[in-house]
């Protein structure tokens, strides 16, 4: 694929197993990620928390990336879909605030993420900065704040375009509800202004999802402990006897 207008593009599986929450505006973007919190939800992510060290390490790093691309036109696109709000009562969560850059940092580089979906969110930039200098003549970042609302509803009217935008909105909807510790939702700002009370206990470096056992494995571990106990009580009262 060379852009994301390509005719042979085919939704790929990894993105079939996600939500699809497409939303139409700003506005709409901010009440889809209000609405759509909640425990249940918060629990079903499939987060990885960091160390202090690894926090400390991804964070200078994606300090000295984030001023070229994919990270720069990454960042800028994170932005526009969740900007600082500007006329709201009770301000609301921006991507910045909520570190969205550096909880999709850690999704690309920590997290057991499918190659498949990290590949096409890197080659979505040179598609988006294809497109933007077609209609604009510049590169995504260098658009003012109306030519990125246009040239994002441009690359939404084809599949991948509106693939990709949904994969960064999913991944924004995870840094605002994430425990602090995964990267996103510093403080707990998210949770905050939805007004949600996080549940406890939170995992920790060395219980993340992927450093689990399979439940199958576990199983036969635990039936394994079992018998081992039932041996050594009956060697007891044997003994005994």
């Amino acid at each position: 694929m060379k852009s994301f207008f390509d005719k042979n593009y085919q939704t790929p599986l990894w993105f079939i197993k996600k939500d699809d929450n497409p939303t139409e505006d700003k506005q709409s973007r901010r009440r889809f990620l209000k609405s759509a919190a909640g425990a249940t939800a918060i629990a079903a992510l499939p987060v990885v928390s960091l160390s202090a060290k690894q926090k400390e390490q991804s964070r200078i790093q994606l300090n000295r990336l984030r001023k070229t691309d994919p990270w720069l036109t990454l960042d800028a696109t994170l932005m526009h879909l969740l900007p600082e709000s500007e006329v709201s009562a009770q301000p609301s969560p921006s991507a910045k605030s909520i570190n969205a850059l550096a909880y999709l940092y850690q999704v690309m580089t920590v997290q057991p993420t499918e190659e498949d979906e990290k590949e096409f969110i890197i080659k979505g930039v040179g598609w988006l900065n294809g497109f933007a200098q077609s209609q604009q003549g510049k590169s995504f970042v260098q658009l003012s704040v109306e030519q990125k609302e246009l040239t994002l509803r441009g690359i939404s009217h084809s599949s991948a375009g509106a693939n990709w935008l949904s994969t960064l909105l999913a991944y924004l909807f995870e840094a605002m509800l994430t425990p602090p510790a995964y990267g996103g939702n510093p403080d707990g700002i998210g949770w905050q202004w939805l007004e949600h009370q996080a549940g406890f206990p939170l995992p920790k470096a060395g219980q993340r999802y992927f450093e689990l056992p399979p439940r199958g494995k576990a199983k036969i571990q635990r039936i394994a402990s079992n018998e081992i106990s039932i041996k050594n009580i009956a060697v007891k009262r044997s003994t005994k006897a």
